[in-house]
């Protein structure tokens, strides 16, 4: 029986080892990864410039805490500040960290504006953004919550990609809205362009900070470095993790200028927030991205991934609805109830892992690095699950 605790339903498989788009298990099986270690693995598994990135800041320094400066950390902030256009970048751990930090952000700028009474956060239904109390708050799905309560106060939620009702929500009390240019946990739906628009206008008309969760869909998953640009809609403050260290544990929260000052010493912190290996890790990423070109490859790639996922939908309309997505981060929707997960399971024994998503879909989200040849892959094995299936049930 495992040690671990069990809040997890793990699947029965045990990697020992991971290449490129591939991981092996413990019997030599190959699986291709069409989840990424939830969009983590950008650059696929066992990069070797990230290994070597690891194994020289291990022999170097490995911790010093927030207490010092020290190279790593420096260097990552000038870098992904100086692309984004932002002015500061505090680090942490992971998604939920950064969203925290991002809410605790915002209600001190307004604090400090002499605004204490501009408190909620507003946030979209389909929204998650992490399951710590403040993450949690201001995640949309009661699943997640029950058992947990009471909530925080201080929380509201929007429609997604409804703009009258933005226009109705953001007020004299929102400190910030915060969303996620494309939704993933909840199905991959993407935002409106003419939503993120008027959310930008709304909260520089009303005093509300515009936060970008980019944890999931950042990290040049839709092309560009920043979602935002996608959109060519400017945040003041962007959360990031996942993709950043390309599988090691970092979070970041990159500010503008005007909201920068609004946490001062003493008023966060985060003991391992940018330690040396994973900062390393990441500045490996930026550069081997800026070598590969991946916006470009992502922009062409993504577009055969939907190509692939849209040309199955059309040969199988009684298993698929249309998908959803862009760049390289997909959702297919199974048309029979709740059975996504044991699509999923079925795919896995066929050597193929997808994650899912709400609104029982399968979820993709494979490292950038993807080529035609596993697009190959992945669109004969999706061809088969939905018969073998009924072959099962039908036994």
């Amino acid at each position: 029986m495992s040690a671990l605790l069990g809040n997890y339903a793990r699947a029965p498989v045990t990697f020992v080892r991971g290449e490129g788009c591939y991981l092996y298990d413990d019997a030599g099986n190959a699986y291709l990864d069409c989840i990424g270690g939830i969009a983590v693995c950008a650059l696929g598994h066992a990069h070797p410039a990230i290994a070597d990135a690891v194994a020289a800041q291990a022999r170097t320094l490995v911790h010093v805490s927030n207490l010092y400066h020290h190279e790593p950390a420096g260097t990552l902030a000038r870098e992904l500040t100086t692309r984004g256009g932002f002015a500061s970048a505090f680090f942490c751990n992971s998604g939920a960290e950064a969203n925290e930090a991002a809410i605790k952000l915002a209600r001190k700028h307004a604090f400090r504006r002499g605004e204490p009474e501009r408190t909620t956060i507003l946030a979209c239904t389909g929204s998650f953004h992490g399951r710590t109390y403040g993450a949690l708050a201001a995640t949309a799905n009661d699943a997640y919550k029950v058992g947990f309560g009471p909530m925080l106060d201080g929380f509201a939620f929007t429609p997604f990609n409804d703009v009258a009702a933005l226009e109705a929500a953001i007020d004299e009390r929102t400190a910030a809205f915060i969303v996620e240019p494309v939704q993933g946990e909840s199905g991959v739906h993407v935002a409106e362009q003419a939503f993120l628009e008027r959310a930008r206008a709304l909260c520089d008309e009303r005093g509300a900070l515009l936060i970008f969760d980019e944890i999931q869909c950042g990290m040049g998953r839709l092309g560009p470095l920043f979602a935002f640009e996608s959109f060519g809609v400017r945040p003041d403050i962007v959360t990031m993790a996942k993709a950043l260290a390309n599988g090691l544990p970092i979070g970041a929260v990159l500010i503008a200028e005007h909201a920068a000052a609004a946490l001062q010493p003493g008023d966060h912190g985060s003991t391992f927030g940018g330690s040396p290996i994973p900062a390393a890790a990441a500045l490996a990423h930026l550069r081997v991205r800026d070598e590969l070109d991946l916006a470009e490859h992502v922009e062409h790639i993504g577009n055969r991934f939907g190509a692939m996922l849209a040309e199955i939908a059309d040969a199988h309309p009684d298993s698929y609805a249309t998908p959803r997505g862009r760049g390289l981060l997909w959702a297919l929707p199974v048309r029979e109830p709740r059975i996504a997960s044991q699509v999923a399971a079925d795919l896995r024994e066929r050597g193929l892992l997808v994650g899912t998503g709400g609104g029982n879909t399968l979820r993709f989200a494979p490292p950038l690095v993807i080529g035609d040849e596993e697009i190959a892959r992945v669109r004969e094995k999706l061809r088969a699950p939905f018969d073998r299936l009924r072959v099962t049930r039908a036994l």
